[in-house]
């Protein structure tokens, strides 16, 4: 399966904003809405993610049809590893222990901004020396055209 990248970026400004705010307010209940979402997107599929449902019904019928596309299973690993952080985080400011929700958010806010302003997926990248050292494929942006042929 692949995805438009442009909504992995509208996906990861979104997230950017959200983590953000949790920071500066740590909130639990803010940290626990988005962990849901990192939770939908890799436990579901991206196709299941909010943010991306937001970017394919408003967004991407404005824009002209992306030239390349990106495999899901990167973006689908960032996600879940967005969820452990997410977990820590909620949990972190749940129980009390601050510092740790702090640490957990400002990691995953770190990630998110990456993607969001550089395009750079910290999880999908980390996805990727995975699958060079166990072996498996390490597929990412294809050629739109291609992918409609097949």
């Amino acid at each position: 399966m692949y995805v438009d990248p442009r909504g992995l970026r509208f996906g990861a400004t979104v997230t950017t904003v959200v983590l953000a705010l949790g920071l500066i307010t740590q909130s639990a209940l803010v940290l626990g809405l988005q962990t849901i979402v990192f939770a939908l997107g890799a436990l579901l599929g991206l196709h299941a993610a909010p943010y991306g449902v937001l970017f394919k019904k408003l967004i991407r019928p404005r824009l002209s049809p992306p030239s390349e596309l990106e495999a899901a299973a990167p973006p689908r690993f960032a996600q879940a590893v967005g969820l452990a952080f997410g977990v820590v985080a909620t949990l972190g400011f749940v129980t009390g222990l601050t510092t740790v929700g702090v640490i957990a958010t400002a990691m995953a806010l770190a990630a998110a901004f990456l993607n969001a302003a550089f395009e750079f997926c910290l999880g999908c990248e980390m996805f990727l020396i995975i699958r060079r050292i166990t072996g498996g494929s390490t597929e990412r942006l294809v050629p739109a055209a291609s992918v409609a042929r097949s």
